[in-house]
């Protein structure tokens, strides 16, 4: 018997019940009956600095990062999942500020040998205020995530999202749930 893939989603929105978060939501649903096991990380509350740049985290590969804040328990889960899912609002045309500190510190997993995402499946959700990715700024927002785990060598397995402009508004988007439960089973099965 297979081992069960491992589905770490983090979420980027600063409220609990946003939308970004209830598509991620529906993304576990479809992770679960498709038989993952699925941790999911509000990274809101999280005490998360921001990159300094020092750069320690390279002159001693593999040390991980200097920082001391709740980055450092979220290394070895980062390290230990199979598949990854980030899910954010769009805001000022692109990822929230809390998830881009994160994706920023994701830095300290880059060694010699390659990034700890290398080979990992990712998806994407995002949702946006504006009527479609391109006038929301959501596109700019896709083609980071595109180019860096493009740049570390991981495959995304789907892109989910879509208009929603006050919290829960998503849950009217029927399509867009199923897209989002759908993206789920793709991350447990690939």
């Amino acid at each position: 018997m297979a081992a069960r893939k491992r589905l770490l989603i983090l979420l980027g929105s600063p409220r609990k019940r946003g939308n970004s978060t209830l598509l991620a939501a529906e993304a576990a649903k479809g992770a679960k009956a498709a038989g993952a096991a699925v941790e999911t990380v509000y990274l809101q509350g999280l005490d998360i600095k921001a990159c300094t740049a020092c750069d320690a985290c390279q002159r001693k590969p593999g040390s991980g990062c200097v920082l001391r804040d709740d980055m450092q328990p979220l290394y070895p889960k980062l390290k230990a999942a199979d598949a990854l899912l980030l899910a954010s609002p769009v805001y000022w045309a692109n990822m929230s500020a809390q998830m881009k500190t994160f994706f920023d510190r994701c830095y300290a997993l880059a060694t010699p040998t390659g990034h700890a995402f290398k080979g990992k499946k990712a998806g994407i959700i995002l949702t946006y205020g504006a009527p479609d990715v391109f006038s929301s700024g959501g596109v700019n927002a896709l083609r980071t995530f595109q180019d860096a785990f493009g740049f570390v060598d991981v495959k995304i397995v789907g892109m989910v999202y879509g208009t929603a402009w006050k919290a829960g508004d998503v849950k009217k988007n029927r399509a867009l749930l199923k897209d989002a439960r759908d993206l789920g089973k793709a991350l447990a099965t690939s």
